[in-house]
């Protein structure tokens, strides 16, 4: 354990900024379904030109240059719909930036890695902090060309960066290379054209406070009927005056409704945005709006009731519940979930987690639960890993950016604060010093169950280690409350203890050799005395 990295403060997570609720529209008529399909091909047209535009632009583009593509737009379609593509060409555009720059860091990562390991002899061991060199001439051979490989890929998105070009695929990289692979996806090509048309279409309009329920583009009552403002060229498809359709069939939120009721009554901003689902056949409408910002819970607040530590794991969460001195109370949780299968599979499966995880935290009464604050990004690349595909499928497979979004989303709803730690030493400390004390016949514990027990030591402020039983009045020193447990100003006291052998510090078996001098005790009978006792013949007397 020696070299211990220092460990970072645990802070309070600020609260969700934006809320966003999804209804399904049923019922659609044919005629219907044949309008949304055109106004959404016809906009997701704009939109493809638009964007492209955009990227164009690259680091040149100007406000002046936005007005410019807003008012080619608006002559099209209408200034609400121009504003609400510009505006989501902008964001698109950003996006793929900030991906950029996460791609050169992997790569400058990936590519320090190398050059270490190639510097090294062949065979040589690595440490516990850096990889020795690779085992044989091939590996090495093989590594160098990958290395000349990243390197060149490196020097191509360093140009990009530098010169803003960026690389977008309006519908998905993913669902374009599907293309070529049809029979592996199991899809016609009927199928997937349309599926990727779906998801090309542009059916969405940012919302707009002091207007009539929060939206002119697409408007919804609070009874549930939708209109759609209709572009000029799709104007005769309108059904209602002002160039409006309104949809058959209405729609309704299950979840958040009464929220989403009071915004669109009070006239407040709703952004709404229709989908087509191919799989299912089915049309849904998404409402989304902003929340006002909400002062984020002070530490020593969230920490006044106690808190529940969360280990996060491939299968499950390891939920330990702890009062607000740090003591394990009750038995360990384990809330289960399968990762595997489709995107919408794993996300209700991490959701159905939480959900089970905050409705039992609110039945302990805790004001916070604590959890790792992991972030998988540049620990995943076979460089650092090497060999270790499947764990590198692991943690390439733990939506750890989600699972947060979610669980800080979730958490404000019920009332509780989310308090990250950082995740270091935690499972080996927490297995070192938990594990073990509290196995009992009846409660097998697990490392996932320890590691909670330290998260949550963690966010409360308490070191990780437990504090040991005091000696027992029959010793020598009699009294006093010794103890490993460091006082909280103590520098350093989450790093390890040194480790002094001999049996007083019960750190190796009795029977080990002592290299401690033993204190001499005070009574004289038994001090050790140095000289040597010999039995000297009986002295001859004349």
């Amino acid at each position: 354990m020696g070299g211990a990295r220092e460990v970072a403060a645990s802070f309070a997570v600020a609260g969700p900024s934006g809320v966003a609720v999804r209804g399904r529209l049923k019922y659609l008529t044919g005629q219907d379904e044949r309008v949304l399909r055109a106004v959404g091909a016809y906009q997701g047209g704009l939109a493809s030109r638009d964007l492209k535009a955009r990227c164009a632009d690259g680091l040149n583009h100007s406000a002046e240059s936005w007005a410019s593509r807003k008012r080619e737009l608006t002559g099209v379609s209408s200034s609400r719909i121009a504003g609400a593509i510009t505006k989501a060409s902008h964001d698109q555009w950003a996006l793929a930036r900030r991906c950029l720059a996460t791609h050169i860091r992997s790569l400058e990562a990936g590519i320090r890695t190398l050059r270490h390991r190639l510097s090294l002899p062949v065979g040589a061991k690595g440490t516990k902090n850096a990889a020795g060199g690779y085992r044989s001439r091939g590996e090495w051979f093989h590594k160098s060309r990958r290395l000349k490989a990243l390197e060149d890929r490196l020097t191509a998105a360093v140009a990009d960066w530098r010169s803003g070009r960026v690389r977008i695929v309006r519908g998905g990289k993913r669902l374009l290379n599907t293309r070529h692979h049809l029979a592996e996806a199991g899809l016609s090509e009927g199928e997937w054209r349309d599926r990727w048309e779906a998801e090309r279409w542009f059916l969405a309009a940012d919302g707009e406070s002091g207007k009539r329920y929060g939206n002119e583009t697409i408007r919804v009552t609070p009874e549930g009927r939708v209109s759609i403002k209709l572009p000029a060229p799709l104007a005769h498809l309108a059904n209602t005056t002002h160039g409006r359709y309104t949809l058959t069939p209405t729609v309704g939120f299950a979840h958040r409704g009464v929220e989403w009721a009071d915004r669109v009554e009070a006239n407040r901003a709703v952004a709404y945005r229709i989908h087509y689902d191919t799989g299912r056949r089915r049309w849904y409408l998404t409402a989304s709006w902003q929340r006002p910002a909400v002062q984020t819970v002070p530490l020593e607040a969230a920490r006044a009731g106690g808190v529940i530590g969360v280990d996060t794991n491939a299968d499950h969460f390891a939920a330990y519940r702890l009062d607000a001195h740090g003591n394990p109370v009750g038995e360990p949780h384990r809330f289960g979930y399968d990762l595997s299968g489709t995107a919408a599979h794993r996300d209700a499966q991490v959701r159905h987690a939480l959900t089970r995880l905050l409705h039992w935290a609110r039945r302990t009464g805790v004001t916070a639960i604590a959890i790792e604050d992991l972030d998988f990004g540049a620990e995943k690349t076979r460089e650092k890993h090497g060999r270790r595909k499947r764990f590198r499928q692991l943690i390439s497979g733990m939506p750890t950016g989600k699972l947060k979004a979610r669980l800080v989303s979730m958490a404000a709803e019920q009332g509780l604060a989310i308090i990250a730690v950082d995740p270091a030493y935690t499972s080996m400390w927490g297995a070192q010093h938990w594990q073990k004390p509290l196995t009992t016949p009846r409660r097998k514990m697990s490392r996932h169950d320890a590691a909670g027990i330290a998260i949550g030591r963690r966010a409360l402020g308490h070191p990780i280690r437990r504090r040991t039983t005091p000696p027992s009045h029959d010793r020598s020193d009699r009294a006093g409350h010794r103890t490993v447990q460091a006082a909280p100003g103590t520098p350093g006291r989450e790093g390890p203890r040194p480790r002094i052998p001999g049996p007083r510090t019960r750190s190796v078996p009795p029977d080990a050799e002592r290299t401690r001098a033993t204190r001499t005790p005070k009574t004289v009978r038994d001090v050790r005395s140095e000289q040597e006792w010999t039995h000297d013949p009986l002295l001859l007397t004349e």
